[in-house]
């Protein structure tokens, strides 16, 4: 078997979702898990949706979600050929919003919001089952809220999803395509919810995992991994083959293509996940996997903006063993990850992507501490292999950006990378300076 997934640009209008067949039909497997992302736009609809009933503004919620069911009104009509499956279609579209329509009456919660932010996934599936069912291909539609589950840490049990999805696939032996939603699972109340990171990619990665498949497929808009950012540098190229913590580094440090969660069940239980491109499926794209081939070279670059830099400065620190325990619990009461670290004997310097509770956190060092902050940072990720026995690398990265003021640099706490912190406003000149000095 195969897991196939197919993001929101690639099922995003009735042509793109005709495409999908073919695709399928190229890939060699005795049988195909395809797992679908909500079309395009529409999961940023029923966010705005949910904003709307959660603020009472009935009125607008109701000319918002009638112009969303005249898109899916269209898009059926569009999909569809015969009077019968267009019928079939529009009856499913019409029994979804009504359902969306019916929250203007009721006490809007978060349990509602994660209902509606279901339906995104829910129809995709649906329409792509009826389509193939009109085109006279057989397929079986499965419920994700039948074994996609999180715990009440908001973890994915791999063992329950293991379970409940082969008992789901083992009730139909002699069909070889199935269909899901990616994104939604059920929590640990039994309630709907999602996978928040990583969404359908996430959702793709865990089947895989559970169900020991051959290979999972990340159908996009890209052809792979590029080793370098396409929209800011020329003449990029896609990368052939990466190493899980390669492909790790690079997710999590700016690289859109994949969810960084999503290569973690992948790389725990040994399946190898390919990235491929819906627009040119003839293209390798690139495979992921626990081979390491890269062996000293420098693979790619990526960048990640939205950065704060904290620096944490004590004179008390000097000598003080539990100085570094107190700063990282403060981090750890308000639940925000901290990307880069680096020590001196009286200051630690940090970053992180997620300032919800910045004030809090400030206001708690400031007891013990004196703090300083920069805003509008990024971090450029240089992924390669970096093992303490290679030589040279860390020279070339530091010569390529010399003219460039660097705030923070991270290195050897990672085989697989170089990270440097720089003014958001250097970014683009950072990537392209490193691009023409490393490849």
């Amino acid at each position: 078997m195969k897991v196939l997934k197919f993001g929101g640009t690639s099922v995003g209008s009735p042509e793109r979702i005709e495409h999908l067949l073919p695709i399928i039909q190229s890939q060699t497997a005795n049988q195909h898990l395809v797992v679908l992302s909500a079309v395009s736009g529409t999961t940023n609809d029923l966010v705005t949706l949910s904003e709307l009933y959660a603020g009472k503004e009935l009125e607008n919620a109701k000319k918002h979600l009638d112009a969303l069911y005249e898109k899916y009104k269209k898009f059926v009509a569009e999909l569809f050929k015969t009077e019968q499956g267009a019928a079939e279609a529009l009856t499913f579209i019409n029994t979804i919003f009504e359902l969306l329509y019916s929250f203007e009456n009721s006490n809007f919660t978060s349990t509602e919001e994660r209902i509606i932010l279901a339906q995104g996934e829910i129809i995709s599936t649906t329409l792509f089952h009826l389509h193939l069912k009109e085109t006279g291909v057989p397929s079986v539609l499965l419920s994700a809220l039948d074994f996609m589950l999180i715990d009440e840490e908001n973890e994915p049990d791999v063992e329950y999803i293991r379970e409940k999805a082969g008992i789901e696939i083992a009730k139909y032996p002699a069909e070889s395509l199935f269909i899901t939603q990616g994104y939604i699972c059920r929590n640990a109340q039994g309630e709907i919810d999602n996978l928040r990171r990583g969404g359908s990619d996430y959702t793709a990665s865990l089947l895989g995992a559970a169900l020991g498949v051959e290979e999972v497929q990340i159908w996009t808009d890209i052809d792979g991994f590029h080793n370098n950012d396409p929209r800011f540098v020329q003449n990029t190229r896609p990368i052939a083959k990466l190493s899980f913590d390669e492909a790790a580094e690079l997710s999590y440090f700016g690289a859109k293509i994949l969810h960084p969660q999503s290569v973690f069940p992948a790389r725990k239980y040994n399946v190898p996940v390919r990235l491929l491109d819906t627009m040119n499926p003839q293209k390798p794209g690139t495979l992921i996997s626990g081979e390491s081939i890269n062996q000293n070279q420098i693979v790619a670059i990526a960048a990640k903006d939205g950065i704060t830099a904290i620096r944490i400065q004590s004179s008390r620190m000097l000598m003080a063993y539990g100085f570094l325990r107190k700063v990282f619990e403060v981090f750890e009461r308000f639940k925000t990850p901290i990307d880069m670290i680096t020590t001196s004997e009286v200051a630690v310097s940090l970053t992180i992507d997620q300032t919800e509770y910045l004030p809090e956190i400030l206001k708690e060092l400031e007891v013990f501490s004196a703090v300083d902050i920069d805003h509008e940072q990024t971090i450029v990720c240089i992924v390669g292999d970096f093992r303490k026995n290679n030589h040279g690398h860390a020279t070339i990265v530091s010569e390529a950006v010399k003219h460039i003021p660097i705030r923070m640099i991270s290195y050897g706490g990672s085989e697989n990378n170089i990270s440097l912190l720089v003014p958001s406003t250097y970014k683009i000149e950072a990537l392209r300076s490193l691009h023409n000095r490393l490849f």
